[in-house]
Parts: structure tokens; sequence; C-alpha cells
């Protein structure tokens, strides 16, 4: 196999046409093969293969740089540069990340994970590249989802101003991890009308070669004029006003097309934007049929697409679910999101209620503040963002809506490990949210609790932040879980000798912890202290035994923390054993893996819990 004798991408130079369509092919039938073992990313990768053979074709990455925005294309990236043997531990324990990651490869010049940073940074290596007088290339590569971030404009506006040297590539497949909204999608549909300058190129290309004789010499005269003959086809604005040189659009997997592109892109002295139309999913049908459930998936049937193993019931559908039952009860609610219809199970309530429902793309800042109005506005906004992606909109959240005590109530999806890693934890919600005024903090165990809380928020005339992560404590017997919610910590198991408090689905591990404790005839009670801002001090004051606090996040700042400040507020014992997440959490792979290495499951909880006896 081609793929096989590739160390480095100096081994794509002097390979043939035919050679490199095998390359694709073989790289794409690796990354379906090792993303239906581990899952991961497949749709996004599959469409950009030939582009990322261009571009390594075209540059010298161990000397110019290259930025994959957000980084959910990068796996042929990875296979090309000297990582094709170690890409079946993808997004496994301590095994290659699912993103680019400097430590991992030079190759990788910047770390990313979240939406709309690559030309920023990109615009930052530019600068640093010219204030130490070098002379290499700087190459973004970012989706046309990223563009709904208003970062992009930013830094566009910024290098296009200053006429920096930089080589922008718009990965433009229509969508995000859903179908893309805003002006900025419609204005690149419109662009793509450049599909009839594809069609028209690949025609007129085809015939002149295969004229006697005088074909090829017409076939060169051909693409000397036809920048020009694109014009008829393709008339940009938008990025001819931001001070950038606009090539294409392009065809991403005509790899001929695309090498020329970039080596007039190479000899331009000026800000480049090179328009790149690609297929999601490209070369598996089920992905390019589905490329929205196909974008991120657990691992699958390579020949039916769907998972292999049926998933547990989702959180994210839970709530979903319940919002849709709110809407119906109450016109003033309404579900805003930030492209993520679909991961924060927002789908039903787009179907039945299109017209409550606003997704601004990938521009969580606006999202709150957009929610601040509509609360100002009299409706009740329910904000469905990942907890790992609210911390963007933090200074919305403080000065739009809790300085205002607006009614918003934030589903924070995703909160605790990701099987992604640290671009992708929700660890520091708590931690975050907690230090602002007037807001509540509530950490969802179940789906049944989830709901009761989205109704208590309901109620409320003042901020609400519901924490929940996609793992459901189903562990929790029905009587456990109370359809009213009421922001009091749960008593969920009897015991005197010691007491467990938990929040959200690491309250199983406590629960389980505790009847491992059991054994070694140690009797703990375990709590759901479920309400963190603010803390249940009536129950917290009458608390006798020692306490032990567990939490799937952050230490400082955390439920151990928070409880700590309380207790020497009031003068009782604190907390004897703080248990939760040092923030050096910096890997990915299962999260039965993370919390085991963290000290967090069932096993290592007790332990820690019997060693702290031991010293007594």
């Amino acid at each position: 196999m081609l793929l096989d004798a590739i160390r480095s991408p100096k081994d794509l130079q002097g390979m043939k046409p035919q050679e490199l369509e095998e390359l694709a092919a073989e790289l794409r039938q690796r990354i379906l093969q090792t993303v239906s073992h581990n899952g991961g990313h497949l749709a996004s990768n599959l469409g950009v293969v030939e582009l990322t053979i261009a571009l390594h074709r075209s540059f010298d990455f161990s000397r110019d740089q290259l930025i994959f925005d957000v980084g959910h294309q990068c796996y042929a990236h990875k296979l090309l540069t000297g990582r094709g043997e170690q890409f079946d531990t993808l997004r496994q324990y301590n095994g290659l990340t699912g993103f680019p990651k400097r430590d991992e490869s030079p190759y990788d010049a910047f770390s990313t994970g979240h939406a709309s940073t690559a030309i920023s940074a990109a615009v930052g290596l530019c600068r640093a590249r010219d204030a130490q007088g070098q002379d290499h290339h700087v190459v973004a590569v970012v989706g046309d989802g990223a563009l709904t971030g208003g970062m992009c404009f930013e830094a566009l506006n910024d290098a296009g101003s200053n006429e920096l040297r930089l080589i922008v590539v718009l990965n433009d497949n229509g969508m995000s991890i859903s179908r893309n909204v805003g002006a900025v999608s419609g204005y690149l549909t419109r662009m793509r009308a450049g599909k009839g300058w594809f069609d028209a190129k690949r025609v007129v290309s085809g015939a002149l070669k295969r004229i006697p004789v005088a074909g090829d010499v017409l076939y060169r005269a051909f693409h000397r004029v036809k920048d020009s003959i694109r014009n008829i086809f393709v008339q940009d604005r938008l990025f001819d006003s931001l001070g950038f040189h606009y090539l294409g659009p392009v065809d991403g997997s005509d790899i001929r097309g695309l090498e020329h592109l970039f080596a007039k892109a190479k000899q331009l002295d000026e800000p480049v934007l090179i328009h790149v139309v690609t297929r999601k999913g490209s070369g598996y049908t089920q992905a390019e049929d589905h490329p929205s459930r196909l974008h991120g998936t657990p691992p699958f049937d390579v020949d039916t697409g769907k998972p292999l193993s049926k998933s547990a019931a989702s959180m994210s559908a839970a709530a979903g679910d319940e919002l849709l039952a709110l809407a119906k009860e109450d016109r003033r609610v309404v579900a805003v999101t930030a492209a993520m219809t679909a991961g924060t199970g927002l789908l039903n309530f787009a179907y039945e209620m299109p017209d409550r429902l606003f997704d601004v793309g990938i521009a969580e800042e606006h999202a709150v503040t957009m929610a601040a109005g509509l609360a100002a506005g009299g409706m009740r906004p329910f904000v469905a963002i990942y907890d790992t992606f609210l911390q963007r909109g933090f200074d919305q959240v403080l000065h739009d809506v809790c300085l205002q005590h607006l009614p918003v109530c934030f589903l924070m999806d995703r909160a605790g490990l990701s099987e992604d890693g640290p671009t992708h934890h929700g660890i520091y919600g708590v931690s975050y949210l907690s230090q602002l005024p007037g807001i509540q903090v509530l950490c969802a165990s179940s789906r049944a609790e989830l709901r009761a809380m989205m109704r208590y928020a309901l109620t409320q005339d003042g901020p609400v932040a519901i924490r929940y992560h996609k793992a459901d404590c189903s562990g929790l017997p029905d009587h456990l879980q109370p359809p009213v919610y009421r922001p009091v910590w749960q008593c969920l198991r009897q015991g005197g000798d010691l007491a467990i408090l938990g929040t959200g689905p690491i309250l199983y591990e406590a629960l389980r912890a505790a009847e491992l404790l059991e054994e070694q005839d140690l009797h703990c009670a375990v709590y759901n202290a479920s309400c963190v801002t603010p803390l249940d001090e009536e129950t917290l004051c009458s608390l006798g035994a020692p306490m032990v606090t567990v939490e799937e996040g952050a230490l400082r700042g955390g439920l151990g923390s928070l409880i700590s400040l309380a207790c020497q507020q009031k003068n009782i014992p604190g907390p004897v054993l703080p248990l939760g997440l040092a923030g050096t959490c910096m890997t990915q792979g299962s999260r039965e893996c993370q919390l085991k290495a963290q000290g967090l499951d069932a096993a290592s909880i007790a332990r820690q819990i019997l060693a702290w006896r031991s010293k007594q």
C-alpha cells in the first residue's frame, strides 16, 4: 500500500496523478477503519483528503506553518506527517489526540479544538515571522462554518488592513456540524455558483486535451486565461473588501487545480484567500448522506453507518424533549444555540417549532447577549451550549445577564470529562460561574433531575445554569429522583461515619464507593449536592459526620472549595478530603479510563477514603 510507505510529507513529492488518487482512497479507508473502531470525527475528515495531500505537496510544513481551525479535519494530516503507525490509538487514553496538538508533532503549528480561532493564531504567527526576519508561509485552513464566528472577521480585518502575507484556505462544504446558517452562508452559496464554473472548466479542459496535436497547447492557454473567464461566474466582494486577494472557487477533489492555486498564492506578497469547495463525508456514502450524524460518531458498523452498540439514553435528548414540552405549555419559552442544534438535542424542537429556535452559528458571545435581549423583552430563553464553549461567553454572562438579573437559563451540555480531551473537557463551569452575582448553578445527575431542574428554572426571576454530562446517572432508583426540583441536597444513602457530597453523574461512583466502604465497616452517607450556587447551607450545617466532596470538575473554585469557604465562615469543620480534578487532566479517552486515572472511579474514591481513615 502507498500509505504504508509515507513517513513524512516529503514522500508525496514525485508521485504521479494515479498514485495520488490511490493514496487518497487509502487515506479514506484508513480513516474509516479507525473511526469505525475508536469513534471520532468522520465526515469532516473524509471531505478534505485531497486538499490535505495538495497542501503537503505544495508547502514544506517542516518550515512553513499550517493551522487547522477546530481540527475536525486533521486526520489525513496526521497520517501524512509520520503518525501512521500510531493512528490506531486515535482518541484512546494516552494515544493520538483527535485534534492538532503542538507537543504531538512539529507539523502541528498550533493546538486547536474550538472554532474560529485559526486565522487569529495565523496572524500572530505571521507577525512573529516578520518580526524575526523570516520568510516562510503561514496557512490557515478554515471551514465555512467557522466564518459564522466573529473572531474570524476580526482576524480577517486585521490581516487585510495590515497587508500581512497570509494564506487562508476556506474549506467550504456548506456545513459546520449541522447545516450552516446566516448571511455569510448564503453569500458562500452564491459564490459556490462556482459549481457552474467547476463544470465549465472540467468540460472545456477535457475537450481541449482530446484535440490531436494542438490539445496540450490550447489546454495551457486556457489555464492562463481561466481566471478572467472565472470572473463571469464568480464575483467576490466580501473578501476583496477585507483586503484579501480572492482565488477560487476550486474543486476540493482536484489535486492538480489546488496545487495550481497554492503555487499562485505563494507568489503573492499580500493576504490571500483560496475558496475550496469540498463535500463532507466524501467517498463514504453513509457519511455523504448523513454528514451531521457522522460528523462526530461513536464506533459504528461500516456497512450501515449505525453505532455498534445501543447508546444509553442521552441527557441532551432529555433536555431537548423537555424544552419542547415547556415551549408547548408557555409561549415565552424559546431555544438558543450556537451551531449545535443536533448536539444539544434540539432537532425535534427545530422541526416542531422552527420559529422559536434561534441558531446563531458559531457565535457563543452573541448567543448569550441575544438571549439577554430576549429575556429583557419578556421571553424566557434557554441557551443550549456545551460547558466548554460557554467559556467563550463568560463576559456576556456576567455583563449582560447576571448584572441585569435576567431570567436566562443556560443548558450546559457535556459538563465533565470528554472523550475528545482537554479542549472539550467541561470541568471549569462551576469554578467560573460560581463567582458571578445572582446566578444559580445546578448540576443534574439524571434525566429526571434535569427535566425537573428545567421546570424549576422557568419559575425563577434570575439566571440559572444547569450543568449535565452526556452520561446519565441511571443507577439512582426512581424514588430518589423526584419530579419536582427543590434546591436542597438530597440524601441518597444513610450512614453515620462519613458524609460523601457529590454532584452530577459522579454520584454513581460515590454510591458504589460507599458500598465498597461498607465492606470495610465504614458507613457512609451519600448526598446529591445538586445546587452548588447557592449551597444548601441548612443541610451543610446539619451534617455531623466528617465530609468528603467528590466532583468531576476543577477543584479550585469547585464544590469542595465552595463548601470549605462556607464552613470557614460558619466556623464548622470543612471537608476532610476534597476529590476532583487538579486542572491538569490533559488527555483524551473513555470517561472510565480518565476517571480511574484521576482517582475518581468508585474503587479509587474508596481507597483514598480508607487511606485518610488510616491516618486518623
